[in-house]
């Protein structure tokens, strides 16, 4: 069992930058893979980015490319979102989740996932 618990949200002008993070319990956390989704009010949850249980690889939205990034300690058992050039298009709620196959984690299939965290961008 993992629990998940984002932080680090909040209200940012464009151009800017936040770091979120995603807190997981559980002493199994590096096993599994973690990723990023976020869902903006009226649209569909999409991906956002990924990263694999070792931190060697790792995946992106082509929205986000070079701008985001992710990472993970798996001492702290914690995986971050760096968001720089912040657009108001990324305004959303943020979701962490995991899995132990990244192919769930990028198709958003992963057995858990956290409450969000909602990001605001103003123009």
């Amino acid at each position: 069992q993992v629990q998940l618990v984002e932080s680090g949200g909040g209200l940012v002008q464009a151009g800017g930058s936040l770091r979120l993070s995603c807190a997981a319990s559980g002493r199994t956390f590096r096993s599994y893979c973690m990723g990023w989704f976020r869902q903006a009010p009226g649209k569909e949850r999409e991906f956002v980015a990924a990263i694999l249980w070792t931190g060697g690889s790792t995946n992106y939205a082509d929205s986000v490319k070079g701008r985001f990034t992710i990472s993970r300690d798996n001492v702290k058992n914690t995986v971050y979102l760096q968001m720089n050039s912040l657009k108001p298009e990324d305004t959303a709620v943020y979701y962490c989740n995991a899995d132990q196959a990244m192919s769930a984690v990028v198709a958003g299939t992963g057995d858990y996932w956290g409450q969000g965290t909602q990001v605001t961008v103003s123009s």
